[in-house]
């Protein structure tokens, strides 16, 4: 074990070294991780975890798949097309045909599909410029707490001050607007958006589109009240703007159905999809558009690695194992429950409000220190867990989708030691 602890030493220097300061979960979770298999993550010198963080939900159906694994290297033995642009490939036209069949249709929806480049940010940036194209303006209403990504464009949708700050220039074009429960618990924001949009001399110009969250996942697993998202839908139609939704973090399955608005009973004009597309934690992104609204000339927007056909292969595979039934789906609403009700009354006991739906779920304290605090006494106990919100209150759950009973619970128990762990040594 000293041997491995000493290399596990010399690899971390290695990153100390060479990597950009920029670099940032490493500093969270110091070990050089080696295997991973399912809910679990091995570490060179013999330690094993529990993964809560899940690349941030982008493996959704665990760390290598065997599903998913069988379907990539089988590709890869045939000689399958691994890169190709927007070129006509198997790989893609089998997953669009899954797509279109396993997931729009039987939701009675009605996209055109358009690959971008293959990251959160580009789908967003890529919806951005659509909208401005499609509605000839140039402001875009954001709201609090928000998070789209670490481009100029998503960044400036962007509500975190840090992370703005990091653009090295104003970030402008955006109406920023406050979220569901962003001016306390009861308190509608609606009717003050509404008031500033339809009121011609409250400054703020007509959006060409509004960008929304569902759950904010990196503003502290805020969650949107149906009547709420409700109205920002209509809003945004009278408005005259675009209705871009959000689901790069929270879709896929992560509240339980596909798309996190299904139970909202909206149609969004564009949909970003990205991290858990690929079930595989391959790059891919997908930007989903009301055909009326697809009015790009052939060329308009592209990028070099908009067509991953390894991604399109896990893609589609994940589709046909998880999505052809709903089995996925109430299982991840099950799992949802015993995370609510155990944080809950674990939030009870320690002063934390639990917040989430589904397989999202967070822990937000009031003071701020106590969330790195527990992150940090579960990794030294086992368990991967990252935090978030504004000032890092928010202790945020992401275990994979497919998770045992066992293993949910046993992580939770994890959390809870942790909880009593830093509350004891709070002061120190």
């Amino acid at each position: 074990m000293r041997s491995r602890c000493i290399s596990c030493h010399v690899s971390l220097k290695t990153i100390e070294d060479h990597e950009s300061c920029v670099r940032g979960y490493v500093r969270s979770f110091p070990v050089v991780f080696d295997r991973a298999l399912g809910s679990r993550l091995y570490a060179e010198d013999g330690r094993e975890f529990l993964d809560f963080l899940v690349g941030a939900g982008t493996l959704s159906y665990g760390h290598n798949n065997e599903a998913l694994v069988a379907s990539l290297v089988a590709y890869l033995r045939r000689s399958g097309i691994a890169h190709g642009l927007d070129l006509a490939t198997r790989a893609k036209i089998e997953f669009i045909e899954a797509f279109n069949s396993l997931i729009l249709a039987p939701r009675k929806l009605d996209y055109k599909m358009m690959f971008c480049g293959p990251t959160g940010t580009n789908a967003i940036e890529s919806a951005l410029k659509l909208a401005r194209k499609v509605t000839g303006r140039t402001e875009v209403a954001a709201f609090t707490n928000a998070f789209h990504g670490m481009t100029l464009g998503s960044l400036a949708l962007t509500g975190n001050r840090k992370e703005r700050k990091g653009a090295g220039l104003p970030l402008g074009h955006v109406i920023r607007f406050p979220f569901d429960g962003y001016l306390g618990q009861g308190i509608d924001t609606l009717p003050f958006i509404e008031k500033l949009l339809e009121d011609p001399s409250s400054g703020v110009d007509e959006p060409a589109a509004m960008v929304l969250e569902i759950i904010q996942a990196e503003g502290g697993v805020n969650v949107a009240s149906k009547s709420w998202v409700q109205g920002v839908s209509q809003l945004a139609k009278r408005q005259g703007a675009l209705l871009i939704l959000d689901d790069i973090q929270i879709g896929c399955g992560r509240t339980g159905p596909f798309f996190s608005f299904e139970e909202f009973q909206i149609e969004p004009d564009i949909i970003c999809l990205s991290k858990a597309l690929s079930g595989f934690g391959l790059p891919m992104s997908l930007v989903l558009i009301r055909p009326e609204h697809d009015i790009w000339e052939p060329g308009e927007h592209n990028g070099t690695f908009r067509g991953n056909n390894l991604a399109f292969v896990t893609a589609r595979k994940a589709l046909e194992v998880y999505w052809a039934t709903s089995d996925l789906e109430t299982a991840v609403r099950d799992q949802g429950k015993r995370i609510a009700t155990r944080l809950q009354s674990l939030g009870t006991s320690c002063g934390g409000v639990y917040r989430g739906r589904g397989l999202i779920a967070g822990l937000a304290f009031d003071d701020p220190s106590l969330a790195g605090r527990v992150s940090r006494a579960a990794f030294e106990r086992g368990v991967i867990i990252e935090t978030s919100g504004p000032r890092g209150e928010v202790l945020k759950l992401l275990p994979p989708l497919t998770i045992s009973e066992e293993d949910l619970n046993q992580g939770i128990d994890i959390i809870e030691s942790s909880v009593e762990s830093a509350l004891e040594h709070r002061h120190e």
